[in-house]
């Protein structure tokens, strides 16, 4: 059979050319975003219309246009003016650490399908649970994001408090969790998965600053008893999606002690704020948790998707996923950390490990701190300028770097400003200047803000509140 394709595909030298010409044309793209000099964060087109561009593009485009094109047609996440969604400028050195991850492939089911980033992963796990307060009885994986993340914790839950065994013998009793009204859609999906159903999804309201409102613990608690749910688990946000408003772990933490819950932070976005030093404080308590959450590739400067699951007993994340796979899975009397199929929710994964640790090795853990606090600076200023502003108005003050507020005039109706709001968002997402995103928080229409690029400036933010103000009075005028 005639190989010559495949000679081709896997040329050495071909691949050679094409890495040169690729990393040109990204540190050309980085110059021109990290700058701000790229005109536009975003070049907006409709879902139809660009299906049809690269629909056409497969048919009769160039090849050697793709990267180019893929950049024209991709939000600029390294952009100062991208503050939408909590994904960050990913650092270019743990971006290559993803190439290189893709050029060897090694799976890491099984140690010897990835000797390297299994060691490596267990060292970056020990670390990050060193650094929440952990002792030597803890350990943790690395996994494909926080809604894989939340979701293998609430199974560790169950299994460690649930005196039935559901793993092996299917649902017997009526279970539930205790979550905020405010948490992260992942964690109400993850119960859903489990079949707790929406009965056992026990949510708790929030208080006006959008923190669980913790007064209404034992009340809501009582209340499931009652009704015959057996809670095995709270979990607390470290902060929440939407208002980036941290729970008070502490309470919670005490709160699952005295019932013998399972205490669980999703910390997905803001679990980071363990390396700052001036920010510690917003995960006080964590150290209480049984099992805590915490992206990569949110505040740590890393690629998607990559994510820490700790846990704070280590024996638990080899319990989870507890079953039979002889041809790739010898039962052992030690805890082989290294074969991490027996702990993942995956088989196959990616060498995730590697970008958290080159940049631990390059830039030590004051690259964390340096970023978080940064960030935090900016969305504790940036919620400041807007409390000033008569035309605009905070959801609630920042306690990280998201930042919820709305263009406001006398006399306006909620209903009209919803609209104006709605509308002044999506003429900035056609206009690409900036790129922020939205939310709706008890029937409220805001713009929300994530500060995720440390080279955002002052005078950015500044001129997103003239261009809000400005949208919102040519709107109340026409």
């Amino acid at each position: 059979m005639e190989k010559e394709l495949l000679k081709t595909v896997y040329s050495p030298e071909a691949f050679r050319k094409h890495g040169y010409t690729l990393i040109d044309e990204l540190t050309g793209h980085l110059e021109r975003t990290l700058s701000g000099k790229a005109a536009r964060v975003i070049n907006w087109n409709g879902p139809e219309d660009e299906k049809a561009y690269w629909l056409e593009f497969l048919e009769k485009g160039d090849a050697s246009r793709f990267f180019p094109e893929v950049l024209n047609h991709t939000t600029h996440v390294h952009h100062p003016r991208y503050i939408g969604h909590q994904v960050c400028p990913p650092a270019p050195l743990a971006s290559l650490a993803g190439l290189v991850s893709s050029m060897l492939n090694n799976g890491m089911a099984v140690y010897e399908m990835g000797m390297a980033p299994s060691a490596i992963e267990r060292i970056v796990t020990d670390l990050l649970c060193k650094r929440i307060g952990y002792d030597t009885q803890s350990c943790g994986i690395l996994t494909s994001g926080g809604t894989l993340a939340n979701l293998t914790a609430l199974l560790a839950a169950r299994k460690a408090k649930v005196s039935h065994d559901v793993w092996n013998k299917g649902h017997k009793d009526r279970l539930a969790v205790l979550v905020s009204e405010e948490a992260h859609y992942c964690v109400d999906r993850a119960a859903k998965i489990m079949g707790l159903g929406e009965e056992g999804i026990i949510k708790i309201p929030v208080t006006k600053g959008f923190a669980l409102d913790t007064s209404l613990l034992e009340t809501y608690y009582i209340n499931a008893k009652q009704k015959g749910l057996e809670v095995f688990a709270i979990v607390g946000s470290a902060p929440s999606t939407a208002t980036g408003v941290y729970d008070d772990l502490e309470v919670l933490g005490n709160f699952s002690k005295k019932h013998d819950l399972w205490f669980h932070v999703d910390g997905a976005h803001g679990g980071a704020a363990i390396f700052s030093k001036k920010y510690r404080s917003t995960v006080n308590g964590i150290d209480m948790a049984d099992s805590v959450v915490i992206d990569g590739h949110k505040m740590m400067l890393m690629p998607t998707i990559t994510t820490a699951l700790l846990f704070k007993e280590g024996i638990h994340s080899h319990a989870t996923f507890s079953q039979k796979a002889e041809y790739l899975l010898q039962h052992s009397e030690d805890e082989d950390w290294y074969n991490l199929a027996k702990r993942t929710f995956e088989c196959t994964k990616t060498m995730m490990s590697l970008q958290w640790y080159l940049l631990l090795k390059t830039y030590g853990e004051t690259l964390f701190d340096q970023n978080v606090t940064t960030l935090y600076d900016l969305g504790s200023s940036f919620g400041a300028s807007i409390q000033k502003d008569p035309q605009l108005e905070l959801a609630v003050i920042p306690m990280s770097n998201i930042v919820c507020f709305r263009y406001v005039s006398p006399s306006i109706s909620d209903v009209l400003l919803n609209e104006i709001n709605l509308n002044i968002r999506q003429q900035l997402l056609e206009e690409g200047t900036f790129y922020i995103v939205q939310t709706r928080l008890r029937g409220v229409q805001y713009l929300r803000t994530t500060i995720m690029n440390p080279f955002t400036s002052l005078n950015d933010l500044k001129e997103l509140r003239n261009l809000v103000k400005e949208k919102g009075a040519a709107m109340l005028s026409s």
